[in-house]
């Protein structure tokens, strides 16, 4: 076994936190990850400083080997935990808790239209990042569930809007026609402005259901509305297009996915930690986990977007190519890009061990599952 450890530098020159970075042959030849590559790049991950240990017992981090040859991940080691039953679980839950939250009514096309892309068959990584933050915190799922089904909601909008003719032009998403395709331009954009207008909705009115104390709710509103816009996706897809063709650089490009992409997908864990009643340190661990498991969302997108045929993933493939994107393959090489996501892996898992240990598991494995998947 051969062990590497990163240390790298934020812009205001404090270290970020140590990584062991373990790479053993057997669980990383098969995606080719040359270790190495990543120390030749400078990145600024800009994070919350880390604080001291909270209340649970250390644990050092290993990687769970995943079977690459379909499309679903196998995990072969001894934990009893499941992460493919957990996902079918929460899955399930969630998809339930959204069926009640969007039924449909008048004007009908325009509820078929939400409901079309609401429901297209998204693995649900969003909300179950808020479920597995709200039990990791010890909190009840009930209450983490309005605040899942909205960022569902929101991250469902961006996918509409960014489909359109007038942001990224694609006629594919998950298998079948774009939203605006099956609808129309108009139908369309007013369907993603009535989720994302449902989002808030929804956390209002449903935290006060299930109890969530209002200083929670108000919280996670906040916390969400900052993940869309100018300090979100909003601005994430504003310098996205701007940088279609030109030369940027890794910090622009790492703008770009921590606002476009990790952004949100921070805000999920981060909102389910909050309504649940984590404490502040809680929180701000669950943040620095979820700001390295999406900027890897995105670095693997980056690379399944070169690797994988549109069949496979269930979009257009080769789009970043097509609109000469900066992408981290493009910048870093595929080696390079690769080994990044092997390190943000062990980054993320590295903020849980200050967890219960048996709570951390769904996120463990959430981290790993984004790392190896194939669509």
């Amino acid at each position: 076994m051969a062990e590497k450890v990163f240390q790298k530098k934020y812009s205001s020159g404090q270290l970020l936190p140590r990584v062991l970075f373990i790479a053993k042959a057997r669980s990383f030849n098969q995606i080719n990850i040359n270790a190495t590559s990543s120390s030749k790049f400078s990145r600024k991950l800009h994070l919350p400083p880390r604080s001291t240990s909270l209340h649970a017992k250390k644990s050092t981090p290993s990687l769970v080997r995943c079977a690459l040859t379909s499309t679903s991940t196998v995990f072969k080691d001894k934990d009893p935990f499941s992460l493919e039953r957990y996902m079918a679980s929460k899955a399930m839950t969630v998809n339930e808790a959204l069926d009640r939250a969007l039924p449909l009514g008048h004007p009908e096309r325009l509820f078929e239209s939400m409901r079309y892309s609401l429901f297209a068959g998204g693995k649900r990584v969003r909300p179950m990042l808020a479920l597995a933050a709200c039990e990791l915190v010890g909190g009840d799922e009930a209450a983490a569930l309005p605040v899942a089904c909205a960022v569902e909601m929101v991250h469902t909008m961006s996918l509409i809007h960014d489909d359109l003719p007038c942001m990224d032009d694609d006629h594919l998403r998950r298998g079948r026609p774009t939203n605006h395709v099956a609808f129309g331009v108009s139908t369309a954009l007013l369907a993603g402005d009535a989720l994302l207008a449902r989002a808030f909705e929804h956390v209002a009115r449903e935290c006060t259901e299930h109890g969530v104390p209002a200083d929670r709710a108000l919280r996670a509103v906040a916390e969400l509305a900052s993940a869309v816009g100018t300090d979100g996706l909003v601005a994430g897809q504003v310098v996205d297009l701007a940088s279609e063709g030109a030369d940027v650089d890794l910090a622009t490009l790492e703008y770009i996915h921590v606002h476009k992409t990790a952004r949100l997908l921070e805000a999920a864990a981060v909102c389910g930690g909050i309504v649940s009643g984590g404490a502040d340190e809680e929180i701000e661990g669950i943040r620095r986990y979820a700001r390295y498991v999406g900027l890897l969302f995105q670095v693997v997108d980056d690379v399944l977007d070169v690797t994988r045929t549109s069949e496979q993933l269930g979009k257009t493939a080769g789009k970043d190519i097509a609109t000469d994107k900066a992408t981290y393959p493009k910048l870093m090489g595929m080696d390079g890009a690769r080994a990044y996501a092997a390190e943000l892996v062990a980054s993320a898992e590295a903020e849980l061990d200050r967890f219960d240990g048996t709570r951390t598991e769904p996120l463990r494995h959430l981290a790993h599952f984004i790392a190896y998947r194939q669509h």
